[in-house]
Formats: C-alpha cells, structure tokens, sequence
C-alpha cells in the first residue's frame, strides 16, 4: 500500500514570476512548501538562468496542465551575435567566433524563415530524450549527438531592440516545445555569423501573464499564510482555451463518474473537444457529441 501523501487539498493556479537561478522544478517544491499543498506541478520548464512565467498548479489544476502546455507562449530573448557555445546561452563555452555583425534589414529578413511551421533541432542540452536519457547528460559527458529535427508552430518572432551591434532584442510567439536558444543559435548561422541566447524571459503563456505573477521573495514571504491562498486563480483557467458547456446537478455527477451526460451548448460542432462545468465549476473535458459530453478527464469537486 502506497504511502499517503502529506499537504493540504487545495486546487488552483499560481502565476510565479520566476527569478534568474533556481530551475522550475526547485520553485514548484517552494510553492508546494509555502502553500502546504499535496499536489503541484507546472507548465513548461524554464531554463535556470530564464525569467517570467512559471504558472504552477495545485491540486485538480495539474489535469489541466497539457492545455496551458499546448497554448500559445510568448518570449522576449536578447540574442548575442559573434559567438557559438556549447549551450546555446551564455552559460556555455564559446566553440566559434565571427567579427561579421548583421544590420537591421538583415536580420529583419532573417527572421521570416523562422515564421510558420518550421522544424527546429533541439540544443545539446536539453530535457530531449536520446535512448531513455536525457541529452543534457550525455552532454555534459561531452557527447556530440544528432538530435532529430522537431516541427514547431512560430506564430511570430520580431525585432524589437537593437542596442549594439552585438546584440538584438527579439520577441517570440510559439507553440507548444519551442526552444528559445535553437532560435538564436540558428537564426546566428542564417546570419553567417553565430549567435547565442544572452537574456530570456517568457512574458506570457496562454492565459498568464508576468506581470500577474508573485516574486520568489513575495512567496517566501507570504509561505503558511492565508494570504497567499488568495492569489490562487481558479482550476478553470487552465481550460481558456477550450470552449465551455454548461451542466445539470444531475448531469455533473454523472460526468464526474466518467459517464457521457447531456450538457448545454450553443456552436459546438460534432467531436469538438470542449468542458463542462456546474456552478462555475469544472466537471470535465471531453468530446461534444450529440448534446453530450463524452469525458475524457473529470474533476473531483472542490
């Protein structure tokens, strides 16, 4: 028999505007701590040396994390040109210079190759799998490997800034698996004169916002308090995305047994993936068909 996990049953969202150094999965472990929570988890990893949004859920919000995972991200980056390193950031050792620099009509140019459906070769250290284990191991044993291009969906990348000639401020819109630094590294090759992620800040993802999100200092000092329960954001949030029904009582108990049930809708085509909620409430996530929702994921009642 497993052992009961210790912490309160709390469920909701909490936006943490994460600080440069520690890694997310170190702030989810605070806030889990501060809040006395049994459950939490988050959504989409940030780099250590990254800063911004690192939306945390608790409790009956982690079932609704691949929808926050699968939304549209946003990221400002400052790119340093003239340098290629290990890491693909400024944390790595510089394997190739350049004295070329770019202009602003070239790297303006640049960018539109990064637009649309493209396919994006992972860094060497990354959370990538290779054979079970993670490439950032075998990277740091010093291995050169051939990660597999992935496709990802970049809905925009602009010139923002261009303080120096070394560097540029760019901002990112993209979905789901982006990274930040294959950006930089490869937007440096177009360029033919190498380039790495000097700064990065995820300023939003899907429904959260930096601006919304709590220091690491403000939960530290907030921790085993009341008041910082009142920064949660509801289970719902997490579903923003998603288009919502309306249910019965009756119909609610049914779903959140995993059973289809007649839910109200107005719009929704045939199959749509869609949720139900009672009272404000999520009850579930499932497929619309034929005035029933059929559930695929439920939520206890909170």
């Amino acid at each position: 028999m497993g052992r009961k996990r210790k912490g309160r049953d709390i469920s909701g969202w909490l936006v943490v505007d994460k600080p440069a150094g520690p890694t997310s999965t170190a702030i989810v472990n605070k806030l889990r701590w501060a809040l006395d929570a049994k459950k939490a988890g988050h959504a989409g990893t940030l780099d250590p040396d990254a800063t911004g949004v690192l939306a945390v859920a608790l409790g009956e919000a982690t079932k609704t994390v691949p929808y926050i995972t699968d939304a549209l991200k946003a990221y400002r980056f400052t790119v340093r040109f003239g340098q290629a390193t290990r890491t693909d950031d400024s944390e790595g050792d510089v394997i190739a210079t350049s004295d070329l620099r770019p202009d602003d009509a070239e790297i303006k140019e640049a960018l539109h190759r990064f637009v649309g459906e493209i396919e994006q070769v992972p860094p060497q250290f990354s959370a990538v799998k290779i054979d079970g284990e993670r490439a950032y191991k075998r990277a740091r044993e010093g291995e050169d490997m051939e990660l597999a291009a992935r496709p990802l969906w970049v809905e925009e990348l602009t010139l923002l800034d261009r303080p120096d000639p070394d560097h540029a401020v760019l901002e990112l819109v993209c979905g789901k698996g982006g990274y930040v630094r294959s950006i930089a590294r490869d937007l440096g090759a177009a360029l033919g004169c190498y380039g790495h992620v000097r700064e990065l800040r995820r300023i939003w993802s899907g429904p959260f916002d930096a601006e919304d999100g709590l220091s690491l200092e403000r939960i530290e000092e907030l921790a085993r308090t009341p008041e910082l329960d009142t920064y949660l954001r509801p289970v719902a949030d997490g579903l923003a995305d998603l288009p919502e029904l309306t249910c019965t009582a009756e119909a609610a108990a049914r779903l959140r047994n995993g059973n289809p049930a007649m839910v109200l809708a107005s719009g929704i085509e045939y199959g749509e993936e869609c949720w139900a909620s009672f009272d404000g409430e999520p009850v579930a996530v499932g497929r619309y068909k034929s005035g029933e929702l059929h559930p695929s994921r439920v939520f206890a009642a909170v």
